[in-house]
This record gives structure tokens, C-alpha cells and sequence, in this order.
């Protein structure tokens, strides 16, 4: 139970970040959103935003240079 406890409160949301969108790009969310069914858009845009990083990170190892694969979970 308190393994539990402790994976619930590091997995827990606790920083906040905005992002602003120019009238076109907010229309073609919304219009998006509408055609998929789209309820939660803050999980739609949280889950894209992610898949490109860890994407990205797939794509970028290994390298020439690196010697860690880089870990996002990894706590310093």
C-alpha cells in the first residue's frame, strides 16, 4: 500500500505550463477536437506533446557521443 502511495505522488501533475495559439491555430484545435470527439484537451495536448519528446528521443539515440540513453523519467 505505501509503495503504491509513493508511485501515486511522483506520477502526480504538479507543474503547470501554458502555451498560447494565434486564432487559426486555435480554431483548427477546436475543429479537431470536435471531429474526433475529443473531450479532455489538455490530456490530447499533454499525450501529443509527449509522444513527439519520447519520439524524438528514440530517434536521436544512439549517437556518436552519448553514452546514456537519455531517461525521462530518471530522478537527479
Amino acid at each position: 500500500m505505501m509503495a503504491e502511495q509513493k508511485k501515486d505522488e511522483r506520477l502526480r501533475r504538479s507543474h503547470r505550463t501554458s502555451i498560447l495559439f494565434n486564432n487559426r491555430e486555435h480554431e483548427a484545435i477546436n475543429l479537431y477536437c470536435e471531429k474526433y470527439k475529443i473531450r479532455n484537451k489538455s490530456k490530447f495536448m499533454r499525450e501529443a506533446i509527449m509522444t513527439e519528446i519520447l519520439k524524438r528521443f528514440d530517434e536521436d539515440y544512439p549517437t556518436l557521443f552519448e553514452f546514456e540513453k537519455p531517461n525521462l523519467f530518471y530522478l537527479k
